[in-house]
């Protein structure tokens, strides 16, 4: 059987998501987490073989959890289930350890097929993507700016082109308000932009935000 994680801080995804698993007769869901310390703490205290998990987490984000269990638990297979689009965070995740990147969109039998190969070893990504990577590999795609961001400033980035002021951030991150700032700056600098309605045109014209 494999044991599965379900991570999403919106109960009725999970329950979506559980669902959707209790159709697949070698898939049993063996634990549930609505934050992103529940997930490293879940993990800690239990034995998984893989975490379903989301990108927005409260607490601590999904790309953070995917850092510190990379470290500790590399036994433990991650599988991302994202409302995010594939070019706003696959990549990224991917670099984070990540065995594998689906919207939540994707339908049922694309997400049980991957929670399978991901748990045999594999690694599970749309062709798409894997093209993309391809291309990247290969020296074909040349890389945008804004991939050279940290993926704290990345997040940041997302947050002021959706209109977030910088003390807004800053409550929502459970940062300071220089440090918003300070992250504003290095944005700006490696954007090779001037203000943050360059940030907001940039990001928009990019696909970065809905």
């Amino acid at each position: 059987m494999i044991r599965v994680l379900v991570a999403d801080d919106h109960e009725i995804v999970r329950r979506g998501v559980i669902q959707i698993l209790d159709e697949a007769s070698d898939i049993v869901i063996a634990g549930e987490a609505s934050t992103g310390r529940e997930v490293l703490q879940a993990v800690r205290e239990n034995d998984y073989d893989v975490l379903l998990l989301d990108i927005a987490m409260p607490e601590v984000s999904g790309l953070e959890v995917l850092k510190q269990l990379g470290d500790h638990n590399p036994r433990l297979r991650i599988l991302m289930l994202s409302m995010y689009p594939e070019k706003q965070y696959a990549i990224r995740s991917l670099k984070a350890g990540a065995d594998g990147y689906l919207t939540k969109d994707s339908v049922a039998a694309e997400l049980i097929a991957a929670i399978r190969k991901v748990s045999q070893g594999g690694k599970y990504i749309t062709l798409s993507l894997a093209e993309k990577l391809a291309a990247t590999i290969g020296g074909d795609l040349e890389a945008e700016p804004h991939e050279m961001l940290s993926d704290r400033e990345y997040q940041v980035t997302r947050q002021l082109a959706a209109g977030k002021s910088v003390t807004e951030i800053a409550a929502e991150l459970s940062l300071s308000v220089k440090t918003i700032s300070t992250y504003r700056t290095r944005i700006l600098e490696k954007l090779d932009l001037s203000t943050t309605a360059e940030i907001i045109r940039y990001a928009i014209e990019r696909g970065l935000v809905e």
